[in-house]
């Protein structure tokens, strides 16, 4: 028998399906880790947008409703919603803003306003 130097069909054909199976694992969690900073980010925005609602609010004139503050154009994709409960004390009430993102509701922030 002679030495041969080189690599046979065998070890490449091998090599090939392992480095394959590896960019089918990094390629998938790759398209997972951009879902997950979609996600966060689109929950961020929703959450940041809530603060500002739920202060507009607290800046008005104290009233049974309230028509949400307008929402920067960059965001046109977002909504808010306001919700007031009186409280059984008359001076209080419980403010609730939901955002939603293309009709989809990301999250509901509470608070409180005094008369």
């Amino acid at each position: 028998m002679k030495s041969e130097n080189g690599f046979s069909l065998i070890e490449v054909l091998i090599s090939l399906a392992l480095i394959g199976i590896i960019a089918v694992g990094f390629l998938s969690s790759l398209s997972t880790v951009s879902a997950v900073v979609l996600t966060a980010d689109e929950r961020e925005t929703a959450k940041n947008l809530a603060e500002t609602q739920v202060e507009y609010v607290k800046g008005q004139v104290y009233a049974t409703s309230y028509t949400p503050a307008s929402i920067s154009p960059e965001y046109g994709s977002y909504t808010a919603m306001i919700d007031v409960e009186p409280l059984q004390d008359s001076n209080i009430q419980k403010i609730t803003v939901t955002i939603k993102h293309n009709n989809k509701a990301v999250t509901k922030l509470e608070g409180y306003k005094v008369k």
